[in-house]
C-alpha cells in the first residue's frame, strides 16, 4: 500500500534531494523544516508502519515545547488536542511509610510559568507526518527499507519493499529518523551500547487510574490534598524507589502512561509471576503511592512494552550525504524527557546542514564540527545529569537537591536560550561549547558525590531515612535570574546533607 499526500517529482521519479527513513517525529519535524527553509526541494519519507502508534516520549519539557509549539507553529493543534504539563512531581517511601499522605514529595507549589504538554504520542506524530505531507513531502507507507548505500557527496541509494514490490531510489542526502531501529548507525558500524548505564523498562497504557486531584482522594488526606496550590493530575508524577524510577503521564481522553525504569545493577526484576504487565503491577503495588493510585486501573493488554539497555549511541552523527536525527542518533535515558529536546536539536541542525550543501557551503568543516558537537554534547549530558543518578534516585534529601540544580541550571542555560535567540539556538545542542564548561564540572561534581554518599547509605543500610513526611515545594523556575533564590536553597540543602553524613554513624 502508498499513502502519498502529493504527487512524486516527475522531472526524475527515482531521484530525491533529501529521503528520510521514518515518518515519526524526528522525520517528520525534519521534513518539515527542510520544505519551508528549501523551497522546491524534493523530499521522500519512506515510514514503515500504516499507522503510527503510540511510544515513550509523551511529556514534553521546555525546549522541545518551544520547539513543537513556536518552530513547528503547532500551539493551537497542541492545545485543543493534547494536556498541557503541570511540571515534574516526585514521591518517595521507605518501610515507615503505608500511606499517600506519609510519602515525600517534590514538585511545584504553583502552575508552571513556560508551557509544556503531555502527547498522545500516536496522534501527534500523525499531525506533524500530515503537515510535512501538505507542505510537500511525498510519503510512502507502509515501507520497509531494505537497503541503505552511502557515496560521500554523490548519490546515495535507498531500497525499500512496500505494496509494490522491491524499488531503489537515489538521493543526495538521507536523514535517518528510523528511531531504535538506528538503521545507519546499525550498518556503519558506530551504535554503541552505553554499558555505564544499563538501564530496563517495562511500560503501559491504562484505565482507571486515580485523579491525583480528585475529591476521594482530598478528603482521604486533606493535609496532603491542601499541601500545594497546583494540580497534581496533569504532571508527570514520579513513583520512585531505590534504583527505580516510574512515569506517570496523563493523555487525553483519559488514558494514563504508566512505565518503570530501573538500573539492573540495583533492581532484580521479577522473572515469575505471569506476562510483563502483571509483574509491572506487581512490581508497583509494593509502593504504598502507586498502590493508592493504581487501586482498580488495568493495564491495556495489548500495549504492554519491555525493554533492556536502553541507553546507546552513534559515534558518528553525520557525512556528507547522511545525518541521524532523534533516537537514530543516541537515546540517553527518559528521566527528565530529554528525548525530545535532542530531536529538537538533531533535526534543526541536520535541516541547517543540508541547507549550507545546497548553497554550495564547502561540508568538510560543517560534518566534522556536527559530529564533534553532538558527540560532547551527549557525553556531557549524560555524565553531568545520568551517570549513577540511579544510585541516590530514591533519596527524597539527595534527590531534591539535585532537582533544584539540575532544573534552575537547565532553566539557565538550555531553556532560555530559544526564548532569547530564538529558533537559532536550536543549532547549538547543551555542552558543545567550550563556555559551558565551568557548568558541566559543577553538575557531575553533585552528581558524583550524591551518587558516593548513597552508596555510602546502602552499606550503612540507611538509605531512605528522610522519605517520610517531608515535602519540597518549589515556587517554580523562570528565565531570569531570580532563580538565584532557588541556588541558593539548593546549596542550603546540600550542606544539611553533608553535615547529617558528618554525623552519621558507621555502622547501623
Amino acid at each position: 500500500m502508498e499513502a502519498q499526500m502529493n504527487p512524486p517529482p516527475t522531472e526524475d521519479a527515482d531521484f530525491y534531494d533529501v529521503v528520510i527513513i521514518g515518518g515519526a517525529l524526528s522525520g517528520g519535524a525534519t521534513a518539515n523544516l527542510l520544505l519551508r527553509q528549501n523551497p522546491g526541494i524534493r523530499v521522500l519519507i519512506l515510514e514503515k508502519s500504516a499507522k503510527l502508534s503510540r511510544r515513550v516520549g509523551e511529556a514534553t519539557v521546555e525546549v522541545s515545547a518551544y520547539f513543537m509549539g513556536r518552530v513547528l507553529g503547532m500551539t493551537q493543534y497542541l492545545n485543543e488536542s493534547h494536556l498541557n504539563k503541570q511540571g515534574l512531581r516526585f514521591w518517595f517511601t521507605n518501610d515507615e511509610v503505608k500511606t499517600l499522605g506519609e510519602a515525600s514529595e517534590l514538585g511545584p507549589l504553583y502552575q508552571v510559568r513556560v508551557p509544556s504538554y503531555q502527547l498522545d504520542r500516536a496522534a501527534f506524530d500523525e499531525e506533524v507526518l500530515r503537515r510535512a505531507g501538505v507542505a510537500g513531502a511525498h510519503i510512502v507507507r507502509p515501507a520497509s527499507v531494505t537497503d541503505v548505500q552511502l557515496s560521500p557527496g554523490k548519490e546515495q541509494t535507498v531500497s525499500f519493499r512496500n505494496g509494490d514490490g522491491t524499488k531503489t531510489v537515489r538521493a543526495r542526502w538521507i536523514v535517518d529518523a528510523s528511531g531504535v531501529a538506528a538503521i545507519l548507525a546499525r550498518k556503519g558500524g558506530w551504535w554503541v551500547s552505553n554499558t555505564e548505564h544499563p538501564t530496563a523498562a517495562a511500560w503501559s497504557r491504562w484505565k482507571g487510574v486515580k485523579d491525583w486531584d480528585s475529591r476521594e482522594l482530598a478528603e482521604k488526606f486533606p493535609q496532603w490534598s491542601s499541601a500545594v496550590y497546583a494540580t497534581r493530575n496533569t504532571a508527570t508524577n514520579h513513583v520512585i524507589g531505590d534504583g527505580w524510577w516510574s512515569w506517570w503521564i496523563p493523555l487525553k481522553g483519559g488514558d494514563v502512561s504508566v512505565g518503570v525504569v530501573f538500573d539492573q545493577r540495583l533492581v532484580d526484576w521479577p522473572q515469575d509471576g505471569g506476562k510483563i504487565g502483571d509483574r509491572l503491577k506487581t512490581f508497583l503495588m509494593k509502593h504504598p503511592v502507586a498502590r493508592e493510585i493504581l487501586a482498580d486501573a488495568e493495564f491495556d493488554e495489548e500495549d504492554v512494552h519491555w525493554r533492556k539497555n536502553l541507553a546507546y549511541y552513534s559515534t558518528t552523527f553525520a557525512g556528507d550525504g547522511f545525518v541521524l536525527v532523534g533516537d537514530a542518533a543516541a537515546f540517553m535515558d527518559p528521566f527528565y524527557s530529554p528525548g525530545m529536546d535532542w530531536i529538537s536539536f538533531t533535526t534543526s541542525r541536520a535541516s541547517a546542514l543540508i541547507g549550507a550543501q545546497r548553497r554550495g557551503e564547502p561540508l568538510n568543516d560543517l560534518v566534522e564540527r556536527h559530529n564533534r558537537d553532538f558527540a560532547r554534547s551527549h557525553r556531557c549530558w549524560f555524565e553531568a545529569v545520568y551517570k549513577d543518578k540511579y544510585e541516590y534516585m530514591g533519596e527524597f534529601d539527595l534527590m531534591s537537591t539535585a532537582f533544584i540544580f539540575d532544573l534552575g541550571l537547565y532553566y539557565f542555560g538550555v531553556a532560555s536560550r530559544p526564548f532569547r535567540s530564538g529558533e537559532k539556538a536550536l543549532l547549538v545542542p547543551p555542552f558543545s561549547q567550550t563556555v559551558t564548561g565551568p557548568i558541566f564540572r559543577f553538575m557531575r561534581a553533585y552528581n558524583r558525590r550524591f551518587a558516593e554518599i548513597a552508596r555510602r547509605r546502602r552499606k550503612r543500610r540507611m538509605l531512605g531515612k528522610t522519605n517520610r513526611e517531608q515535602r519540597c515545594l518549589i515556587p517554580g523556575f523562570a528565565l531570569q535570574s531570580a532563580n538565584a533564590k532557588l541556588f541558593l536553597k539548593g546549596f542550603a540543602k546540600w550542606a544539611k546533607v553533608e553535615l547529617d553524613e558528618l554525623l552519621a554513624p558507621s555502622k547501623s
